[in-house]
């Protein structure tokens, strides 16, 4: 029996929900249930403005400044930005088994980890890291609503800092309990919003650009490579985070191509990601980016400001409910019955509490860089293996089989847990581990110089001990 209590409709309470989820003026009814064919509407290409929306955001502006303060070239921090956000096609390979199970990551998973084991995963991979990349992008929004309502003559106080961050988080959850048809209305209106606010600020930057930069203190030899790799490792964490693409491609009929599914998400987040990133590049050329939002008001119009101000609220929003919705299946998927909609509130308050000890306590710059390059250690292993079952099992999942939680169910594999996959997740996450060069240095990461090998050799390792003991189970 699957762990979950499907959301009932506001004025149908106890009724069976209607034929189509596709409606956006009710609550979506499914958790982490399987989706019925009757249910499953759709083309691949909407997914393309599903991701685009939450990635025209304030945060891929902060680490593109970022790869400038790292020491790098223009050209070379451009280069770290198309690299690092290569790992959107992984992303989009995950969301490939969403219309082949009808299910979301957090069950499909189960035929990585077993039923148990999953439990486990979802708690750390699926909602903790959710919820602090939630809390990321709720300071990011904050920090640019406490500028707009400064301008408007209210000053931030810590009270009225604490409005504006849970009328933001409000916002945000009132689209992640709606759901999967709202997002799917909703976020063509947002793309097309955001990409005209960012396109006046890609004006303003360019014109402003110093296209021959190079940093005062150049990076060479050892030191250069150690710097881009952190680089590539601090971008792909982006993409990386989204091990749970499934949970918004699910309601595609099972028909649907998997190249066109893998092409629009992937691309959905690989295109406004380097086209924002790179104005955070650019902008680093000509303006000290460690405070990224005074730095770039000094490019813009006057009047512009505000409508800039709330772009990178909309665009945080639009991120966040993604993060806050899959947040939600997680929390189900750990084994709680309790509504979805109700989960998603819970992800909502953790996330506020952490943003405020993020923005009101700790250094968000310091906050942000950290936490994206730690998070890789343990999501690389695990995109890495959930990709690899996509392909050993030619992307054949069965969604009922997979809402199977008794012993007798096919996932149950041994005790609950499927020790390939909870012995390839622990070997990956334990190579990453060595190689870190962040908050601090790995054994492997010393014998390499200060290399920060975290990514290649997690996701190396995790792969190749999940493709041999899967092949051999």
């Amino acid at each position: 029996m699957a762990s979950t209590l499907p959301d009932p409709y506001p004025d149908t309470e106890g009724a069976a929900a209607p034929p189509s989820g596709r409606t956006g003026s009710r609550i979506e009814a499914h958790g982490i249930d399987h989706i019925p064919e009757g249910e499953r509407h759709g083309k691949p290409r909407d997914l393309f403005a599903v991701w685009a929306a939450a990635n025209v955001n304030y945060l891929n502006l902060v680490v593109g400044g970022a790869l400038v303060l790292m020491g790098l070239t223009l050209w070379q921090a451009l280069a770290v930005l198309t690299v690092g956000n290569a790992f959107w096609a992984l992303t989009g390979l995950l969301a490939v088994s969403g219309p082949a199970a009808g299910a979301p990551s957090e069950v499909i998973t189960r035929a990585l980890y077993g039923v148990l084991g999953n439990r486990v995963n979802n708690a750390v991979t699926g909602w903790t890291i959710s919820v602090c990349y939630f809390a990321l992008n709720l300071s990011a929004a904050a920090v640019a609503a406490f500028s707009l309502v400064e301008k408007a003559g209210i000053t931030a106080n810590t009270g009225v800092k604490v409005v504006v961050i849970v009328v933001i988080a409000a916002l945000t959850l009132t689209i992640s309990v709606y759901g999967h048809a709202v997002i799917v209305k909703l976020y063509p209106a947002i793309t097309l919003a955001l990409v005209g606010a960012f396109t006046v600020v890609a004006v303003a930057v360019v014109r402003h650009a110093d296209f021959g930069y190079t940093p005062a203190h150049h990076v060479s030899g050892v030191d250069l490579w150690a710097t881009v790799l952190a680089g590539v490792t601090l971008i792909a964490a982006g993409p990386l985070s989204y091990t749970t693409s499934a949970d918004f491609s699910r309601y595609l009929p099972p028909t649907a191509p998997k190249r066109a599914v893998l092409g629009w998400t992937a691309l959905g987040g690989f295109l406004p990601s380097v086209a924002v990133g790179a104005l955070g590049v650019l902008a680093a050329t000509t303006v000290d980016m460690t405070d990224p939002q005074s730095a770039l008001e000094s490019m813009l119009p006057a009047w512009f400001t505000p409508v800039f101000l709330l772009a990178l609220v909309l665009g945080t929003i639009a991120i966040n409910a993604l993060t806050a919705y899959s947040a939600g299946l997680a929390l189900q998927a750990v084994g709680l019955r309790i509504r979805r909609s109700v989960s998603v509130l819970f992800d909502g308050t953790a996330a506020v509490a952490l943003t405020l000890y993020g923005l009101l306590i700790s250094n968000f710059l310091d906050t942000v860089n950290n936490v994206l390059q730690l998070t890789v250690v343990l999501l690389g292993p695990s995109m890495a293996i959930y990709a690899t079952d996509i392909v050993l099992r030619r992307n054949r999942y069965d969604g009922r089989a997979l809402g199977d939680e008794t012993p007798g169910s096919a996932f149950w594999f041994r005790g609950g847990v499927n020790l390939s996959g909870a012995t390839a997740l622990a070997a990956g996450t334990t190579a990453s581990a060595l190689c870190v060069d962040t908050l601090y240095t790995g054994p492997l990461a010393t014998a390499f110089g200060g290399l920060d090998l975290t990514l290649p050799v997690g996701m190396a390792v995790a792969c190749a001990c999940y493709a041999a003991t899967a092949r051999r189970a």
